[in-house]
């Protein structure tokens, strides 16, 4: 397994080092059980991306005039998946939310770390669990751990699959503002995420965008 580490300074630079690096370090293969079953994935074999200042806005990459490519994703979009996050509220047909999970965590971390301090490995809040096994679409995020160093909230984050193209600029503006909130509430300052995924992956219907985007070409298929 090709185990990838990447470095960058805020959310959409780190969104483009991930798609310009999948053309290299990804393989692709054909999807035998999940979404979008029968199509094919470009996908990491394990990366882990470290954003030093996911707090510098904007939070979502912003495509470039010339190119003539839809945006990823929007702020209206990442406001509507913040509210999943950190509620439990269940749309119509909706299975879960991330919040029904999250939602009971946040509270608890807060006040572990106000009132028994910063020096612990006990601040996780899990995402999923054994009956996620049993649904036809389980939590893509899986946990968010957290440490306090040098006086600043971060965020470690694992998830188990991640659309490259929409959903990790969306997924993580929103995790971001959880951050900063938490962040707040605790009394300290905002800062890093170290995201890890086995998972990363952008489907064959990105493929082109992608390619557009880095002006790079897929070297196997």
């Amino acid at each position: 397994m090709k185990i990838t580490v990447l470095e960058a300074r805020d959310i959409p630079d780190a969104w483009f080092q991930c798609i310009y690096n999948i053309f290299d370090d990804g393989e692709v293969y054909t999807i035998d059980r999940g979404s979008f079953k029968g199509h094919k994935r470009l996908e990491y074999g394990f990366v882990v991306v470290r954003i030093t200042h996911p707090g510098i806005r904007p939070l979502i990459p912003d495509m470039p005039a010339s190119m003539n490519i839809p945006p990823p994703t929007d702020m209206e979009y990442v406001e509507g998946y913040l509210e999943k996050l950190i509620t439990s509220v269940k749309a119509e047909h909706e299975e879960y939310t991330y919040g029904e999970y999250l939602e009971p965590q946040i509270p608890k971390i807060i006040r572990m770390y106000r009132e028994d301090g910063f020096n612990t490995n006990q601040a996780y809040m899990a995402v999923g669990d054994a009956d996620s096994l049993d649904s036809d679409d389980p939590p893509c995020l899986r946990g968010v751990d957290t440490r306090i160093r040098d006086g600043k909230l971060n965020f470690i984050l694992y998830f188990r699959s991640w659309d490259l193209w929409a959903g990790f600029p969306s997924n993580l503006a929103a995790l971001q503002m959880v951050k900063e909130d938490m962040a707040q509430q605790i009394g300290v300052d905002d800062g890093e995420i170290v995201a890890s995924s086995k998972g990363m992956h952008l489907y064959d219907y990105a493929w082109d965008l992608a390619k557009m985007r880095t002006n790079r070409e897929l070297n196997n298929s």
